[in-house]
């Protein structure tokens, strides 16, 4: 158990590296020209108030072993005889008791124990709430990317519009094409316009959400993302492999490792409520006429003999035992398929963006170059605004996938027990 301990405070100390109480308007990121999602991640685990409590959780529970294991207070009675006093024909009369309990052997030591695994399954919940937080995080920096994208391909798009916008009424004041050319062009201008508003609300939105997991006002800002996230990586070994790493490594089996442990020292501490506890006493009477029996010392010693209420300790201690073993049982199996099912959505998402490059956003500029072209030698203006529109499309959804990679790596990473 001490050294059960001694691995706690560490992953304690590395759980909580940073300062747990920093001011709400301080910069976590001084000086910085973009958003870094480790640099994020590492904030989130330094400022965020839901991980301070969590530690704070942990380090009450943890001082309860000592109490546990201790031994009670001794009692100490003082008793006088009150006729005694000031009367001369016969001495003052008082006695002293003291008393101190001492349980069966193991008792303490299966206490101290259940109070122990107590604090190592609140430190895991601190570690899994980490994750959850952290997983929350990096999913905030790629919807803080994703948003900017867009209102870069939004501003983009526009710009181009506007040219084709001129050109049409270019064409319309020159008789060559009718009036319907440069309002469908203001119509697809006007909606980018609005597009624009949303995805600034969207903006805010994101702002005030990765604020509030900085513990800092929603209304402050923030760098901006990177111009590009980093190209996903294939999976590395099999899923099997993944499995296993995930059940060696998540917190919420370890958690449930210490309850099924705490279980154990709490049957333990069942089947020994049938040893009785002693107490040891000594004590003084003055009011004894011979000394020799002044000076007393004995043992009292407890009578379980209620039986139907220590058979129904045991009973309930074995139940909850087997109950918190069925529990890591389940909860084992369940993280085996989250394994699994993030592994295969994340190889989906790489796979999605591979076939979009090759195949989907080398044909969205064929189509806006052909559609130019036919323009320009009086083709028309909606074939060329629709061939715009599928461009923006197809950036756009280049974008959301590459984040969607992100996201679903992270997925990934959290049900084995980490983040990169």
């Amino acid at each position: 158990m001490v050294s059960m301990a001694r691995r706690s405070g560490l992953l304690c100390l590395a759980l909580f590296a940073f300062p747990l109480l920093l001011a709400a308007e301080e910069d976590p990121f001084p000086g910085a020209t973009f958003l870094d999602r480790e640099a994020l991640l590492a904030a989130v685990a330094g400022r965020n108030p839901d991980l301070a409590a969590a530690r704070l959780a942990w380090q009450a529970t943890r001082e309860r072993a000592p109490q546990e294991s201790a031994l009670a207070d001794p009692a100490i009675r003082y008793e006088i005889a009150p006729l005694s006093l000031g009367a001369g024909a016969v001495p003052f009369g008082q006695a002293l008791e003291v008393r101190q309990a001492f349980p069966w052997p193991g008792v303490r030591q299966a206490r101290g124990a259940a109070a122990t695994f107590e604090a190592e399954a609140a430190l895991q919940d601190s570690q899994e709430l980490l994750l959850a937080l952290r997983a929350e995080a990096s999913r905030l920096f790629d919807d803080w990317y994703l948003v900017h994208r867009a209102l870069e391909v939004n501003e983009r798009h526009r710009a181009l519009l506007l040219t084709f916008r001129e050109a049409a009424t270019a064409r319309y004041a020159a008789g060559l094409a009718g009036q319907q050319e440069p309002l469908q062009a203001e119509v697809e201008t006007a909606g980018l316009l609005q597009d624009r508003e949303d995805l600034e609300a969207e903006r805010a939105v994101i702002r005030a959400r990765l604020n509030a997991l900085l513990h800092r006002p929603p209304e402050l800002s923030l760098p901006p993302p990177p111009d590009r996230l980093p190209e996903p990586l294939s999976l590395e070994g099999d899923v099997a492999a993944l499995q296993e790493a995930a059940v060696t490594s998540r917190p919420e089996l370890a958690g449930l490792d210490a309850r099924i442990r705490t279980r154990e020292a709490a049957r333990d501490l069942a089947l020994l409520a049938r040893r009785p506890e002693i107490d040891v006493m000594g004590s003084y009477n003055s009011m004894w006429t011979d000394p020799e029996h002044r000076f007393m010392a004995g043992v009292a010693v407890g009578l379980p003999i209620r039986r139907a209420k220590i058979t129904a300790a045991r009973t309930e201690a074995e139940t909850r035992l087997a109950e918190a073993r069925t529990a890591r049982e389940s909860a084992e199996m369940r993280i085996r398929a989250e394994v699994q099912e993030a592994a295969e959505r994340y190889a989906a998402s790489v796979r999605r963006l591979a076939s979009l490059r090759a195949h989907l956003l080398p044909a969205t500029h064929d189509l806006l170059r052909a559609a130019r072209t036919g323009f320009e030698t009086g083709g028309s203006l909606l074939a060329l605004i629709e061939a715009e529109r599928s461009l923006r499309d197809a950036e756009l959804r280049e974008h959301e996938v590459l984040a969607e990679c992100w996201r679903r790596r992270a997925a990934l990473d959290r049900v084995q027990g980490g983040l990169p």
